[in-house]
């Protein structure tokens, strides 16, 4: 056994003790009461807080403090009424990243670690002193020898490590979660920490926020109302991002804005629409755009920041953004409902008119709005917490939109209480909606349905013949009682008889096509494929014509 392995055992083992001591002290004791922690904290002396607590405010303090990873994780549990009630979650709003400063001279030689040469041989002036500290890294300003005025970010020492260990241990506890409380199970609470996971170390690594900016910068390149800063890829690593230094003004103060010479109303309308070109033009957001993340320049410009959580959109919960606001613009609660189900990937969902009586519910009660005040973000939340309501799974990226459209939006009502959000919104939805239906689209729609029977005609006969070997085997088993064999077996012979011509007449059709292609100059060649064509017609007519015989042909079958 290494030293090092016997190091991180005893640093897991004592994060777990320091996770049951405050888990006890918040009064959460019998989560642990039957593991082996509960055991040992059961011999330390914890003072527990006073019943004065309500349990949503103790699981707040306790996720306080666990620690950074906790409260990251504790924010995305408040943005998602599938896992926690609104009571909880409104709680867990409250809490703040915070992070104390660690040591400037640290910070230093990390930097100086990354640059692979001396603060003095890239900068021409560096501010020793943190302007900033969050929970993953440390932000500082400087001017590189170009005269270019930049931000540092810095990655916290060792905070990979201890993510993973926190993860490591937020994984056990979910799955002790999961065993002591059903309804934990049934929300897959395993899964989010997973997916958790997996969003943190994107943020761990500075290289994505940079590729993000620079996605971003494509995005609004031909934009003279949205600004994104620079990034420079040449000294930026995974653990430290150099990018350009904003000076602006903050949204939060319409009247400093104004005093400036700068229009609020303008602003709001130009940080709404950047938001909706990310959503629906580009499905790729911003997924934290408050107040601190934004700067007003000269001319109205917007410029957006700190780009280490972003959203990604698929086509489908594009499709289903359009459809939503169409759909209330046209008081359409079926194809609300239908465009919820194909979201949720549902295609037997058996309460389908129960939802579309609360979508009908719904739409009368934003109906009595005027278009001025139609809250879009609200609604997007009343139909999350409605397709919750009915145990569907939403996506992540559905989650973080609402969170983004809502903040946005309460940035842009701080500007101008009157902006007309959901008038903004449609002509982009109607945009996504026209372009599910552009003869392009259509086509590869097409396209792939037809690759996809191709497909299966190529492995119908493997499949069949594995049926056909199982069944011979034993290893299917199916019982089925036909209650009036001479009319079955007359069906089987109908049907057999029509295989078999349209097997005959495909096969003539295909032949006549390779002798057209290796010897175009026969004569015969093109009579064959238009008699063979020609009998395809006759076929598939007499089918259709006898579809009312063959109704009746049909036998109760019960399984």
């Amino acid at each position: 056994m290494r030293i090092t392995d016997v190091y991180v055992g005893y640093l897991k083992i004592t994060r777990i003790i320091q996770i049951g001591s405050i888990l006890v002290k918040h009064g959460f004791k019998e989560m642990i009461s039957h593991t082996f922690l509960g055991r040992r904290i059961r011999k330390r002396r914890i003072r527990q807080h006073k019943p004065v607590y309500t349990t949503q405010e103790r699981l707040r303090l306790t996720i306080e403090d666990l620690g950074p990873t906790y409260i990251k994780f504790g924010q995305i549990l408040a943005d998602r009424p599938d896992i926690l009630s609104e009571r909880f979650r409104k709680e867990l709003k409250k809490l703040q990243t915070n992070a104390l400063p660690f040591d400037d001279h640290l910070a230093i030689r990390l930097i100086e670690d990354e640059l692979g040469a001396e603060i003095k041989d890239v900068f021409s002036e560096f501010n020793p002193h943190c302007i900033a500290s969050a929970s993953i890294g440390q932000v500082y300003t400087g001017r590189l020898k170009n005269g270019k005025d930049v931000v540092i970010k810095i990655r916290r020492p060792n905070i990979d490590q201890k993510i993973k260990l926190d993860l490591y241990l937020m994984r056990y506890l979910a799955k002790k979660l999961a065993l002591e409380y059903p309804e934990m199970a049934a929300i897959n609470i395993v899964g989010v920490v997973d997916e958790f996971g997996e969003s943190i170390f994107k943020e761990l690594n500075y290289y994505n926020e940079a590729t993000n900016i620079l996605r971003f910068r494509d995005i609004f390149k031909d934009n003279p109302r949205i600004y994104i800063p620079h990034v420079d890829m040449k000294h930026t690593t995974h653990r430290m991002l150099i990018m350009e230094r904003i000076f602006g003004m903050s949204p939060d103060d319409p009247l400093q804005l104004k005093a400036a010479g700068l229009d609020p109303v303008q602003i709001a309308l130009n940080g709404a629409e950047a938001l909706l070109i990310m959503v629906f033009k580009e499905g790729f957001f911003h997924a934290d755009p408050h107040a601190g993340n934004l700067f007003i320049l000269p001319g109205n410009r917007i410029a957006f920041i700190d780009f280490g959580m972003v959203g990604a959109l698929r086509p489908r919960e594009m499709d289903f953004l359009a459809n939503l606001s169409i759909g209330f613009a046209r008081r359409d609660p079926i194809g609300l409902a239908d465009s919820m189900i194909r979201l949720c990937d549902q295609r037997f969902f058996d309460q389908r008119d129960d939802l579309i009586f609360s979508l009908q519910q719904m739409i009368k009660r934003f109906s009595q709005l005027p278009i001025e005040k139609f809250n879009y973000a609200k609604m997007i939340q009343d139909c999350i917490d409605l397709i919750t309501k009915y145990g569907l799974c939403l996506p992540t990226g559905i989650f973080m939109l609402a969170k983004a459209l809502a903040t946005i939006q309460k940035v842009a009502e701080r500007l101008d209480p009157d902006i007309p959000f959901a008038k903004l919104i449609i002509p982009y939805a109607k945009e996504v909606v026209m372009t599910q239906f552009s003869p392009r689209k259509m086509a590869a729609s097409l396209f792939q349905t037809l690759k996809g029977y191709a497909t299966l005609l190529q492995t119908a006969p493997g499949d069949i013949s594995e049926i056909l070997y199982k069944l011979k085997q034993g290893e299917i088993k199916h019982e089925l009682q036909i209650t009036d064999v001479p009319e079955f077996r007359k069906m089987l012979r109908n049907g057999a008889s029509r295989l078999a011509y349209a097997i005959l007449l495909v096969g003539l059709f295909i032949g006549a096509i390779g002798i057209l292609d290796k010897r175009p100059d026969l004569k015969y060649g093109h009579f064959l494929l238009f008699v063979s064509s020609f009998l395809i017609f006759i076929v598939m007519l007499k089918w259709i014509l006898r579809k009312k015989g063959i109704r009746r042909e049909r036998l109760e079958i019960r399984d």
